[in-house]
């Protein structure tokens, strides 16, 4: 069985249309200085980017007509790279750092803990402590609840309980969030 020859679809260009690419018959020009030439001719305004050295820019493509700009796209490019990552520098990605506990931790330990726990919440993460039970420490689970309540009031002024304590098989799962 034979396929249809199918022609490739268009590649798809990524950022606003340019000179030839605006199919529009009239849009709305502003020129290089910033003046607004009203609604004019495609062709017209191609023919004074050239003229002036420059390319015109679809910057709004929604409005009627679209509105276009005589300007260099190579440096508008380069600023709107610019901007895209100096935007990505300042963002902080939010990562979860998980402490695991025991019911019957002894009291250097669990300061251990909270020491590395404080410090996840000055850096902006989020904390999940997993506390798991070993064997018989199931018949006692009240004493993995009362150190749960321990930490959410030991890091009470710092951070918030955005998951409550949950059973997860032999564990406990909670999460907590900086203020």
């Amino acid at each position: 069985m034979r396929r249809p020859n199918r022609a490739p679809a268009p590649v798809q260009k990524d950022g606003p249309r340019t000179n030839d690419e605006i199919r529009n018959a009239q849009i709305q020009l502003i020129d290089q200085h910033g003046t607004n030439h009203g609604t004019v001719e495609t062709i017209l305004a191609i023919k004074l980017a050239i003229e002036a050295g420059m390319d015109l820019v679809e910057i709004s493509p929604n409005n009627v007509p679209p509105v276009c700009k005589i300007m260099d796209y190579g440096k508008y490019k380069f600023q709107a790279q610019k901007k895209a990552a100096e935007a990505r520098k300042k963002q902080k990605v939010v990562e979860i750092k998980e402490i695991k506990l025991r019911p019957m931790i002894d009291d250097h330990d669990y300061g251990v803990k909270m020491k590395a726990m404080l410090r996840f919440f000055e850096e902006g993460d989020k904390v999940k402590i997993t506390l798991r039970y070993r064997g018989r420490e199931m018949a006692h689970q009240e004493i993995g609840t009362k150190l749960l309540d321990r930490v959410k009031a030991d890091v009470a002024e710092l951070a918030k309980v955005e998951q409550d304590a949950k059973f997860e098989g032999r564990q406990v799962v909670m999460v907590l969030a900086p203020r």
